[in-house]
């Protein structure tokens, strides 16, 4: 199965992300997200942030969470390139996201994310979950 695609969308880009489950489809999710900012291979994981969100359904879950990633992103002046996401049952996320700081000397420049949209963003669960969200650009 295929971790995530990119499709257009006037003035912004979308992605579908998969996985086995409701964690691999976020973990890939956010994958998808960076490599729109940078390539996500020339980024190490030296530093680690944790955060935690909880959600009244998993759409909402999904675009609280990217939200955050971008906060850490903007806020933190960081890249990352590896994601462990643990959700349960109530819609509890528990996120451990590592990367390092924005050198773009050393990190390509691709893309700046300005907002996460609600436009479009789904969540299908059938033998296995497929993600699709919006970023402004």
């Amino acid at each position: 199965m295929k971790t995530y695609e990119y499709f257009d969308v006037t003035a912004d880009i979308g992605f579908k992300a998969y996985g086995n489950d409701l964690n691999e489809a976020f973990e890939n999710a956010s994958v998808a997200m960076f490599n729109i900012i940078t390539d996500t291979a020339n980024v190490r994981p030296t530093k680690e942030f944790k955060f935690e969100i909880d959600s009244e359904d998993e759409v909402s879950l999904l675009y609280d969470y990217l939200e955050e990633l971008l906060f850490y992103h903007e806020v933190e002046f960081m890249l990352f390139s590896e994601f462990h996401v643990e959700i349960d049952d109530n819609l509890h996320l528990e996120a451990r996201i590592l990367g390092e700081e924005i050198d773009w000397q050393k990190h390509e420049r691709k893309t700046e994310i300005k907002a996460i949209t609600f436009h479009k963003m789904d969540v299908r669960k059938t033998d296995h979950v497929e993600l699709q969200a919006i970023v402004d650009l």
